[in-house]
């Protein structure tokens, strides 16, 4: 097991390197120093030595790749590419481009973000296996029927319907909950509980046709049909065959919403005034403070590629004759 995580994340290392390259040529190769100081300062008739004082207290006027007026210690090191991309590797961010420390900016931001994606995960996840369950119960059946119905409706419907609805209904009409804002400690509750409905809501739809058809396959294979044989009942061979026997490729599509686990949601955390990573994103693409979407870029592809690594270990649990060499 030990062996098989290093090989691992040695193999990530060339992923990582190519998506910082790749970036690091969308920001500063497409998008020069120049052009940036130019889009940050806001005047069409800028001066030169305002562009390149600002660029100086950023470190963008340093060369790209290779500083040729360095000796051989400052070569490499004493260039865009080391000070703004290389050192992401060892998580130091740096600053953005408003002076701002990004790390401690993330640390403070992703707590926030979790507050709302973690309960969101956990319950939509659990809803969706459990109404999965019910539908593939009464299969062929009428409540399969309009179960179907129902998730295509909500499938159908934008995200940003379910915000604006709840926001309406349940903040502006009823006053159930705050329409937005954010308070620490346990006063969050009362701010997060519309947006994790919300969430749980809009996944419904998409979560249980997709583990419908999964649940569908599995009790179509002959040890189900073995175990009726003997005389199991329906909601044993659902929750003891079924469901333990599905959650592989379940786990295969829920790798994907770990990284939103701490980098937020866009709509959810800009909708409803939520102070995490999802709208500090978000924020930084509108001032267009590119330090900051390179660092975010950067830290959702480490995130991803853990959580594929978590997603192989989780395999050997859920299924004894998974072996990972």
């Amino acid at each position: 097991m030990l062996a098989y995580i290093i090989r691992r994340l040695a193999y990530a290392l060339p992923i990582l390197l190519g998506v910082n390259l790749l970036t690091f040529a969308l920001f500063f190769m497409v998008n020069t120093p120049d052009q940036m100081a130019r889009v940050q300062l806001g005047d069409k008739h800028v001066s030169e030595e305002a562009i390149e004082q600002w660029k100086a207290q950023r470190g963008y006027d340093k060369p790209l790749f290779i500083n040729a007026a360095e000796n051989s210690e400052g070569l490499l090191t004493d260039t865009i590419f080391f000070e703004k991309s290389a050192r992401l590797f060892v998580f130091d961010f740096g600053k953005s481009d408003e002076g701002r420390v990004i790390g401690a900016d993330i640390s403070e931001r992703m707590w926030p973000s979790l507050a709302v994606a973690l309960p969101t995960f956990i319950i939509g996840i659990s809803v969706n296996i459990v109404f999965a369950l019910f539908v593939v119960m009464f299969r062929a059946s009428a409540f399969d029927t309009a179960a179907m119905v129902l998730c295509v409706v909500l499938l159908s419907i934008s995200g940003v319907f379910y915000i604006l609805g709840g926001q309406y209904f349940f903040a502006k009409l009823w006053h159930l909950v705050p329409i937005s804002g954010y308070l620490a400690g346990t006063d969050a509750i009362r701010f997060l509980i519309l947006p994790v409905i919300i969430g749980v809501v809009a996944g419904i739809g998409g979560g249980t046709r997709l583990y419908r058809t999964l649940f569908l396959e599995e009790a179509n294979k002959d040890y189900v049909r073995t175990a009726r044989a003997k005389g199991v009942s329906e909601t044993a061979v659902l929750f003891r065959h079924i469901l333990p026997n599905g959650l592989i490729p379940i786990l295969t599509s829920v790798v994907v919403v770990i990284p939103s686990l701490f980098m937020g949601s866009l709509l959810i955390e800009s909708f409803f005034g939520i102070p995490g990573l999802g709208s500090y994103t978000l924020d930084a693409i509108q001032a267009q403070d590119f330090a900051i979407v390179r660092s975010m870029v950067f830290l959702g592809s480490v995130l991803y590629i853990l959580g594929l690594i978590l997603t192989d270990i989780s395999y050997t649990l859920v299924d004894p004759r998974v072996r990972l060499s």
